[in-house]
């Protein structure tokens, strides 16, 4: 089962320095697919013949109660876990025959916040940034910046909280030149200001021909149209209005 695409666009600013993405026409190949998916684990199903289809510029949110497989399905669909069965596409073609392509295309933030602890949050942007491309200092600080991290910028993140450093995580979005975001449970720690931010950041991206996965308990208000899966119902799938 298809998810529907997004028959309008969200009017929502471009941040600057933010990557524009070639939209998909309506109808169009998705950007990712899941097909057939099975997985069981310690012998219990998580899921069976579940179906995904991502679109260039779609929100879609992953529900499901704990224990539901949500992020085993995040880490099936990055490369990170081999043990199901099915087929997974990027543009319509399987992604074992272009791993470096689709590596290139994601961005994967996880439950471990991915920030090197003795490093500043400057030196930590640095770093991702060299996995790709160099970025300049400029673009660094504005990433920050956005983030909430301005005067932070060369503190080690040891010595930041929680909530900042998980902006110093969610800072990699603004550098990244993915198309594909994939965040599991991205919202933790952060305060309702930082809840906001990174809210009109994913709509940021997905209003520039960019997709969005994410898993998150929090109830997201963003404006832009929001694609939901229920893992607990898979069948179950809904389209919210932007907020």
């Amino acid at each position: 089962m298809s998810l529907p695409t997004s028959s309008s666009e969200s009017p929502v600013s471009a941040a600057p320095g933010s990557a524009t993405f070639a939209r998909e026409q309506s109808g169009g190949v998705p950007l990712l697919q899941a097909r057939s998916l099975f997985c069981e684990r310690d012998e219990r199903v998580l899921f069976s013949e579940f179906q995904l289809d991502i679109h260039a510029g779609q929100l879609v949110q992953v529900l499901g109660s704990n224990g539901s497989g949500k992020t085993t399905l995040l880490r099936i669909l990055c490369g990170l876990n081999d043990s199901y069965e099915g087929e997974i596409l990027w543009r319509g073609q399987p992604v074992e025959e272009q791993r470096e392509t689709f590596l290139a295309s994601l961005l994967y933030i996880g439950h471990r916040v991915g920030v090197n602890r003795i490093l500043t949050p400057r030196e930590n942007l640095r770093w991702s940034a060299s996995l790709h491309s160099p970025v300049e200092d400029d673009r660094i600080e504005a990433a920050l910046a956005r983030v909430g991290l301005r005067a932070y910028e060369d503190i080690p993140c040891r010595n930041l909280s929680a909530g900042q450093t998980q902006r110093v995580s969610l800072a990699r979005l603004l550098i990244s030149p993915a198309a594909l975001w994939i965040l599991d449970e991205p919202f933790t720690t952060l305060d309702v200001y930082g809840v906001r931010d990174l809210e009109l950041l994913l709509a940021e991206h997905v209003a520039n021909g960019g997709a969005v996965l994410v898993t998150t308990h929090h109830r997201l208000d963003v404006p832009c149209e929001l694609h939901r899966v229920n893992l607990d119902n898979p069948s179950e799938r809904t389209v919210v209005p932007a907020s």
